[in-house]
């Protein structure tokens, strides 16, 4: 963890289909005295992660209940359902919840999309993983809708995947506890969010420079603004002191 002993690391943890490697590359860049440690965790544990402190931030998916910790939405996935390569739908470019009406839809207890009402026919019986559902589409058991990063990370050449037009998406957010904003997570905070390596965004401004005061309190710039010591009107005269008005003639 962050500021932890003489060796300061950061833990990235993230849950399944989540590729963090360009965000890796960029720290490794700009802070290779600081370890990145990655650790993957299900979905369903993300954020007690980073609540029980066993990584300094996550990237998970949302919704999700977020008690107590700060989340920067960063992406939305495009949902997909995964067919059969032989299967009717997989001639189709994209695929609405009406064409999987009819259709047997699995709905794995790791599912990620937290539906209020999932599409299609449900099963029989719930598969315990996204994996075991995919095993399950290949036996030609029924069909799966999941973020198309989940599809991607357990293609199968038996099968392949299209785009659900009408369903609810998954976004990928970066998340950590609320009161723990740390130098090195604000460091990751401008990676994921592209800031360039000179943003002074989380560090601290730079002290304003401070004049010496002159006698009559005015800083040097304060009279330089304001024409120094010069005066005005008939009392610009050398010395500061009132002329005499010129007699009318």
């Amino acid at each position: 963890m962050a500021g932890s002993g003489e060796h300061p690391s950061f833990t990235l943890a993230y849950v399944p289909g989540v590729t963090p490697d360009k965000w890796v590359r960029k720290w490794n860049e700009r802070v290779p005295e600081v370890p990145l440690r990655l650790v993957q965790v299900p979905a369903a544990e993300a954020a007690d992660v980073v609540r029980d402190r066993e990584a300094d931030a996550v990237l998970l998916r949302l919704p999700t209940e977020s008690t107590g910790l700060h989340a920067i939405p960063l992406y939305t996935e495009t949902t997909v359902v995964v067919v059969p390569k032989d299967h009717l739908l997989a001639t189709a470019e994209d695929v609405s919840v009406e064409d999987l009406a009819d259709l047997v839809v699995l709905h794995p207890l790791d599912d990620t999309l937290a539906w209020e009402q999932p599409p299609g026919r449900s099963a029989i019986e719930r598969p315990a993983t996204t994996a075991a559902a995919m095993e399950l589409v290949a036996a030609g058991v029924g069909l799966l809708v999941v973020p198309q990063s989940l599809a991607r990370l357990h293609h199968r050449r038996d099968l392949t995947y299209r785009p659900v037009t009408d369903v609810r998406q998954s976004r990928v957010a970066l998340s950590w506890l609320e009161d723990e904003t740390t130098d090195l997570m604000e460091q990751f905070i401008g990676i994921v969010r592209g800031r360039t390596v000179n943003s002074t965004r989380g560090r601290p401004p730079a002290p304003a420079k401070r004049e010496r005061p002159d006698g009559d309190g005015k800083t040097a710039a304060v009279r330089k603004s304001t024409g120094g010591n010069r005066q005005s009107g008939s009392r610009a005269r050398k010395g500061g002191k009132p002329g005499r008005p010129r007699r009318r003639s």
